[in-house]
């Protein structure tokens, strides 16, 4: 039996990294998948991958800091699947290194409005859905929300501030048999990390990886495993928490 047979899962962030590979993974199990993202080329791809193999999957354009998106994209969910069994909120950006004091309140807000508000604009709808049967929704943060990182204010408050969303949530809506946990990734090969429009240069990664007692950089799939783990029926008592998959960088 597949571990996600006959569920739905929402997976914004899905049009590449640890959404793609979340996405993918969810379908393999048997999860019927509404990928969620902003570059719509990319998620059709997704979903084309997970067709081709005889998955069901659909894609949803969300930007997440808009609410009214987020909330269409909890409807057309329901409306196509017919139900909400999972959500893995992962859309997230990295914003540009800066000084606290460089950072700039555009700059500052614009982080803080797609890591940390639009998680919750999606768990606000994912919520209401999932209150009559349960669910299990989790939330991506970071090893950079366990500690402070020089340069990276904004990501760091986001992600700090992810882990404190998800373990409030956790204690109000435990009682309607909803987990949400949070899943903290060290660096991994995704474009944020290692893509032409990444903002972490060589050096930070050959730091990265000399410090991380596995002695190199995580690969998509394995932040994947962790996330279905968390989805599925086999981390029944497991809320509140977060997860820190990073190769021994924090140990």
């Amino acid at each position: 039996m597949s571990l996600l047979q006959g569920k739905v899962a929402i997976v914004t962030g899905g049009a590449s990294g640890i959404g793609k590979a979340t996405a993918l993974r969810f379908a393999d199990e048997g999860a019927q998948v509404m990928v969620a993202d902003t570059n719509e080329a990319s998620g059709q791809a997704v979903v084309k991958l997970i067709t081709q193999t005889g998955g069901q999957a659909y894609f949803q354009q969300v930007d997440v800091r808009s609410d009214a998106q987020c909330a269409l994209l909890v409807t057309a969910t329901l409306a196509r699947f017919g139900q909400l069994d999972i959500a893995f909120n992962n859309a997230g950006i990295s914003g540009t290194p800066a000084l606290t004091e460089e950072q700039g309140l555009e700059q500052w807000r614009l982080v803080l409005d797609v890591n940390l508000t639009g998680v919750f604009n999606c768990m606000v709808h994912q919520l209401r859905a999932m209150k009559a049967k349960g669910g299990s929704i989790i939330n991506t943060a970071s090893i950079m929300g366990l500690q402070g990182t020089p340069g990276a204010a904004a990501y760091s408050a986001s992600k700090h501030g992810v882990i404190g969303l998800t373990r409030s949530a956790a204690m109000e809506y435990g009682k309607y048999g909803i987990r949400i946990n949070a899943l903290c990734p060290g660096y991994v090969t995704t474009p944020m990390t290692v893509g032409p429009e990444s903002e972490f240069n060589g050096k930070v990664l050959e730091h990265a990886v000399k410090t991380t007692a596995l002695r190199r950089l995580g690969e998509p799939q394995e932040q994947a495993e962790m996330v279905l783990w968390l989805a599925s029926d086999e981390a029944s008592y497991v809320t509140g928490a977060h997860f820190v998959v990073d190769g021994g960088a924090t140990a």
